[in-house]
């Protein structure tokens, strides 16, 4: 058996920003995945954040509402968003929007990489 190895270059990301005084205060990405198994890509809703000043004013539902459209327009068969698994808030806030909780993540931190933003 040999290993085949080859660098696919159709992932890419769409990425949402809502700006006040010039500054961004809230964002979110969504990450188009194509693979073998689906004709159709998925979608990964990744890094949604609103500045803790500017949070519970429907920033974070617009961003998500927008990123949903978006992997519908992109004709995604799924969308995953994720969160760490204390973050209940999170949860209930993705439930909102009818994302399921289906499975666990699995991840290996493979460097020491701290968030720019403080909370």
């Amino acid at each position: 058996m040999t290993l085949k190895k080859t660098i696919v270059k159709k992932p890419y990301a769409v990425k949402w920003e809502a700006r006040a005084r010039g500054k961004t205060i809230a964002w979110a990405y969504l990450y188009l995945i194509f693979q073998d198994r689906h004709h159709e890509p998925y979608g990964l809703m990744e890094n949604v954040y609103v500045e803790k000043a500017h949070r519970n004013q429907g920033l974070g539902a617009l961003l998500v509402r927008a990123v949903i459209e978006e992997a519908k327009k992109r004709k995604c068969y799924k969308l995953i968003a994720t969160s760490k698994t204390k973050n209940t808030d999170a949860h209930r806030f993705y439930e909102r929007f009818d994302l399921k909780k289906v499975g666990y993540e699995f991840r290996m931190d493979l460097k020491k990489s701290r968030p720019l933003q403080k909370d």
